[in-house]
């Protein structure tokens, strides 16, 4: 399930868990909350894919008509963090590296990907959770600190899309 990003009133000692930019806790508070619990509203916007398990949540709205479609070649920034540990395995934005391109919806990217991404425009950006068996499963990938049954956490923004030329 999502990590939620917890905002929290009344409570000065406690650190705000930062996650899922769309997820959040509204936390509101006795006057005197030593002496009663908070009360807890969950607000949390993310999406289930029909048929996945992977979730998202958009960041940033996106631009145009155009969508990513099966097919489309994309071309996206992304940062990888494993949700267990909070450590990032991967980005598009670190020295040296560059956007990442690739055909959507044919497997080329792990599957919570794959699926994360379809429907999205340019400029839109989504932070996908991907679950172990929709992500790099029960082997993992310790190259990257990806441990087995490892959760991903994505944040995926499309810099451009060209649709497949047969769906024109």
């Amino acid at each position: 399930h999502t990590i939620t990003q917890f905002l929290l009133f009344g409570f000065p000692h406690h650190s705000p868990t930062l996650s899922t930019a769309a997820a959040l806790r509204y936390y509101a508070a006795d006057p005197s909350p030593s002496l009663a619990p908070p009360l807890c509203v969950d607000l949390s916007t993310s999406i289930e894919l029909p048929g996945f398990k992977t979730t998202y949540d958009v960041i940033a709205e996106g631009e145009g008509t155009l969508l990513v479609q099966p097919k489309a070649s994309v071309t996206v920034h992304a940062t990888g963090i494993v949700a267990e540990t909070g450590k990032k395995f991967w980005s598009t934005k670190d020295p040296g590296q560059k956007p990442f391109s690739y055909t959507a919806g044919v497997k080329a990217v792990i599957v919570g990907w794959d699926q994360g991404v379809l429907g999205m425009k340019k400029g839109e950006k989504r932070e996908l959770t991907i679950p172990a068996d929709e992500g790099y499963g029960k082997r993992g990938f310790p190259a990257w600190g990806i441990p087995p049954d490892g959760t991903l956490n994505f944040e995926i923004e499309v810099l451009s899309i060209t649709p497949n030329k047969s769906e024109l």
